[in-house]
């Protein structure tokens, strides 16, 4: 009898947590206008989304041993995201665009190849490390390497200026607008690829 009980206690404590993680997502989403409902709801989501997060444990102290158990639980499990995980929302990513200064003062824009998709995963995911703190010291030689490996493809270009930033989707409301996504500059480098004419 008493087993019965641990049972059903379990199972109602363990479906409750779902409905919260997959309501914190839900409410979530719709508190950042990522969804075709109304703007005037997201003050209410943003509400819905902080009683969700104090009922996982969220707001409590990150060294509160109700959190820990609780964040603990939901990874054992498996259950610390809900649908948001998969929602088709898309992030934003990051890209290198090169501008090659030729001779002549034409200008042409252009960024790394890549071949196979193997390597192309691999460059996002080096793009997408490019801005992280720790990446700051080995990031101008790193860029430089890409830079390189365009400037072989074209070697009558004398400088080339590499411009790093985040692309970022446009959301809901301005894509129906017809918006299209933007590109957020954060460093840039100038490289002079040959040598000037001493006079």
């Amino acid at each position: 009898m008493i087993s019965k009980r641990v049972c059903v206690a379990w199972f109602g404590i363990h479906f409750f947590l779902i409905t919260a993680v997959c309501f914190a997502g839900l409410f979530s989403l719709i508190a950042e206008g990522a969804t075709i409902l109304p703007s005037a709801l997201d003050t209410c989501a943003r509400k819905a989304e902080l009683v969700a997060a104090w009922l996982l444990g969220k707001q409590a102290a990150a060294a509160s041993p109700v959190r820990r158990s609780i964040a603990t639980y939901l990874h054992a499990a498996g259950i610390q995201s809900g649908y948001t995980f998969f929602a088709p929302n898309i992030p934003g990513y990051h890209k290198l665009n090169l501008e090659l200064y030729y001779q002549d003062g034409h200008v042409e824009y252009d960024s790394p190849h890549v071949s196979g998709k193997a390597a192309a995963l691999r460059l996002d995911s080096l793009l997408d490390r490019l801005p992280e703190e720790r990446y700051e010291s080995v990031r101008e030689a790193l860029v430089k390497m890409l830079a390189f490996s365009v400037w072989r493809e074209h070697p009558d270009v004398k400088k080339l200026r590499a411009t790093f930033g985040s692309v970022n989707p446009p959301g809901i409301t301005e894509f129906e607008q017809g918006k299209a996504e933007t590109f957020q500059p954060m460093f840039s480098f100038d490289f002079s690829l040959r040598e000037e004419p001493r006079q």
